[in-house]
């Protein structure tokens, strides 16, 4: 295979995986529109501002991959976890959880079969007793009933 086939080869699978990214998005997401009423009533020339929420998709447990359901059952059971970051505090930088105060996360790590580190795939857990699973290292989440 020439240099630029192997080029063009990889820019149609980049293409490919970012083009579906998008539609998983898209079809993900949900967007709730709300309106506030401006501070001063007084102005009728006043716009209402807009806050728009993206709703979090959710799945039943057994449409989790076999090793998320047993990265659950370990997180009920309190242990042993395998890696040592599993039960560490989840700070939610990307912004994809609802807002928390620092420590209502936790995370855990989901085996990744054939990966040699941790991978990309965690349950992220609330205090409130909500469990969040991401295949994809927090870019999405998916909310477990």
């Amino acid at each position: 295979m020439t240099f630029k086939q192997c080029l063009v080869k990889r820019v149609l699978r980049f293409a490919s995986l970012f083009l579906t990214a998008l539609a998983l998005i898209g079809l993900t997401a949900v967007l709730h529109v709300e309106a506030q009423p401006a501070s001063n009533h007084s102005q009728l020339t006043a716009q209402p501002t807009i806050l728009v929420r993206v709703a979090t998709p959710a799945v039943t447990v057994d449409r989790l991959p076999p090793e998320a359901r047993s990265t659950i059952n370990l997180i009920r059971k309190g242990g042993p976890f395998p890696y040592a970051k599993d039960g560490t505090v989840f700070r939610n930088r990307e912004r994809r959880l609802p807002q928390a105060a620092t420590g209502y996360y936790r995370e855990y790590t989901v085996k990744t079969p054939g990966s040699r580190d941790r991978g990309a795939r965690r349950l992220i857990t609330g205090r409130g007793g909500e469990i969040y699973y991401t295949g994809d290292h927090y870019a999405s989440f998916v909310r477990v009933q």
